[in-house]
Parts: C-alpha cells; structure tokens; sequence
C-alpha cells in the first residue's frame, strides 16, 4: 500500500503553539519500522492549475508568495513561511498521488497528512491552507472525463470523521451533485458557524464507542441510498479519541479502529477505490495520537492486502481500474 508524506518540509512555528507538528514524522518512523507493507513516498507539489480547479487564483497566489495579510495568516493559524506554502501544495499532492494509486488497482491508498478540511475556495482556516479532498475530487474526475469520454462523471464520496466539521468541503461542493460530503462531528465543536454538507451528524459531547458506532452505520446506509460514488476519500480523523486535547468525545482505541474497519470494508464490500487521510489529532499524549493513526494503517493494510489479492486472483491479469458510478 502506498503512503505518500511531506513531513519533512516543517513549519518554523513559534514556541507553545498547539499545534502538533511533530506528530507526521513520528507517524512516518513507526510506519517505517513496524509495517513494511506500507511503501513510503515524498509526496510531490500540487501544480497552481491543479489547485485552481477549486481555489481562486488571488488566493494560491498569496499563499505561493507570501503576500496573505496578516488576518488570513490568523484565520489559518500559521504564520506564512516558504515552508508553509511548500507543505501545503505537497499536503494536497501527497492526496492526488493517493487517489491516482487507489484507482489504478491498488484499491486503498494514504496521504500521511492531509485532510484539511477547513480550507475554503478563497481562504484557508483552522490549520488548513488548500483543501486536498476538494482539489483530489475535482482532478480525479476531470482525469476520468479525460480516459472515459463516453461515461457520466466520476462520482466522489467524502467521508469525514474528524471531530471537527468539514465546513470548507461542503461550501466547495455545496452545489455539486458529482459529490457527496458526508460529515460526522461534535455538535459543539469548531467551526462555531457550520456549511449544510449533504448530510451532516451531529454528535453530543461524551459520545463513546457505541453510540458512535450506531451513528455511523446509520450514516452509511444513508450514503448509501442517496448516492452511488466511484472513488471514497476517507478523512479519518484521530481527535474523537477521549485523550484529544479539543475533540469532547470519548471513542478508545477500540472504538476507532472500529470505526476504521467499518469504513474500509463498506468500500471494500462495493470494491470502491479509497483514499484516506489523517486529519486532526491533538492529544495530550502525541504518541496517543499517533497511535491511532498506526491503527487505521494497519487496518487499511488489511484492505489493501484484499485487493492485491484480487488482482491476482484475476486469471493471472493486472488489475486495472473498476469504476462504479450510476451515470455511466
């Protein structure tokens, strides 16, 4: 399974920010040591015409040459530095590359980062510059318009379970009927003013395994009857777990990985392509954090270990790519 990283470009961020930059390269390391089966690559930029097909021009030009003001500069949470703008066209292109391997066959594929949901067209916020499942959706569909000219639009579901509600995805596609946001939340959780995504769960603070779980099935089945997609992003956010700093929910470690499995096998189950990302995690203990992101990779190993399986199984024929969409 590949894995695509941009670590290594970090941010100069000032001491006691709260922000846990430290958490990617750790993830990074323990994949590198306890999974071999998770084929680690630098993620490459995202081009300025790929990140235009959802964001404005005045805005990727401020990022790319540090001319945001400073009030946007705030409304993202990070000071502007080369690095920055550096990290963020290769968060979204560590996703294009992610969605480009899933679909070729390899059916499930990561983005170490990413999931920076927050971004809108014109404006980043809260810890997010561009928004790679908005920018991945546009470009995957406009790659398969390209391949498959006979065929409708590539459909695109986006599952998003950080804690936090994916405000900017859902303004982005607020009028897009090729993409489905789903986006399950804490109700009292930032954003304090939140965009109608196609369907959105609010979730009360203390909410644990199993109440989530009831939840998220009812959300899947939801999906299901209201869309038919070709590709999953799958944002799977650490920060409902009950030692996250900002997350006011209580899901264990268990409790995640469940909701891991549950995601992953719903795609598998439809042999629907998946790219996921990591999203938000802000515990007290980093190592917490990153523990449950270790855990989604091991589950997604298991998936990704299904389709190479497939593949093989296919008379001895490399797998290629199986689209599934109800306009075709």
């Amino acid at each position: 399974m590949f894995a695509y990283y941009a670590d290594h470009f970090v941010l100069p961020l000032p001491n006691g920010h709260r922000f846990p930059m430290a958490k990617y390269a750790r993830l990074r390391e323990r994949l590198a040591t306890e999974m071999p089966g998770v084929e680690l690559r630098e993620a490459l930029p995202a081009s300025r015409g790929e990140l235009a097909l959802v964001h404005a021009p005045a805005y990727i030009e401020a990022v790319t040459s540090g001319t945001l003001s400073p009030a946007a500069q705030r409304e993202i949470g990070f000071p502007w530095s080369p690095a920055m703008a550096e990290r963020a066209h290769r968060s979204v292109g560590a996703t294009l590359q992610a969605c480009r391997s899933a679909l070729a066959g390899g059916g499930v594929a990561a983005n170490l980062a990413g999931g920076t949901h927050h971004a809108y067209a014109d404006k980043g916020s809260g810890f997010c510059v561009f928004n790679d499942f908005a920018v991945a959706a546009r470009l995957m569909q406009a790659e398969h318009a390209r391949s498959h000219r006979m065929r409708g639009p590539l459909r695109v579901a986006i599952i998003d379970l950080d804690v936090h509600q994916g405000n900017g995805t859902a303004s982005i596609f607020a009028k897009d009927e090729s993409v489905f946001t789903l986006s399950m939340h804490g109700a009292k959780n930032f954003p304090f003013r939140k965009e109608p995504s196609d369907l959105d769960v609010e979730l009360a603070d203390g909410c644990g395994d199993l109440e989530y779980m009831e939840a998220l099935e009812r959300a899947l089945g939801e999906l299901e009857r209201r869309f038919e997609p070709g590709l999953v992003l799958y944002l799977a956010g650490a920060d409902p777990h009950e030692g996250d700093r900002l997350g006011r929910l209580k899901l264990s470690f268990d409790g995640l990985e469940a909701r891991d499995r549950r995601v992953m096998d719903w795609a598998w189950t439809r042999r629907l392509p998946m790219a996921f990302a990591m999203g938000g995690g802000y515990g007290h203990d980093m190592e917490a954090t990153v523990q449950v992101q270790m855990n989604t990779y091991r589950t997604a190993l298991d998936y990704a270990g299904r389709w190479a399986l497939r593949a093989s199984n296919a008379n001895g024929v490399s797998a290629v790519t199986h689209w599934h969409n109800a306009a075709a």
